[in-house]
């Protein structure tokens, strides 16, 4: 899977990434991954991450867009 844009953003803690790839079949993906500690003292991370697919694109983006606009209120 090829990297076409990645953003990496820091905020206190924990660490987002941004990544659109491109698959094999060279459809893309979008990828949302956030790394923050453990908690357990050690020097050790877990990360979650979210896909999105370019077919559920359109709908993920109407779904953020109201969830911002609901924080922003």
């Amino acid at each position: 899977m090829e990297g076409v844009y990645s953003k990496i953003i820091k905020a206190g803690d924990r660490t987002y990434f941004v990544d659109v790839r491109e698959a094999r079949n060279k459809s893309k993906y979008l990828a949302i991954s956030e790394t923050r500690p453990s908690g357990n003292g050690e020097k050790k991370f877990t990360r979650s991450k979210v896909v999105v697919f370019n077919d559920h694109l359109a709908e993920f983006r109407s779904a953020l867009d109201e969830a911002v606009g609901m924080m922003s209120a």
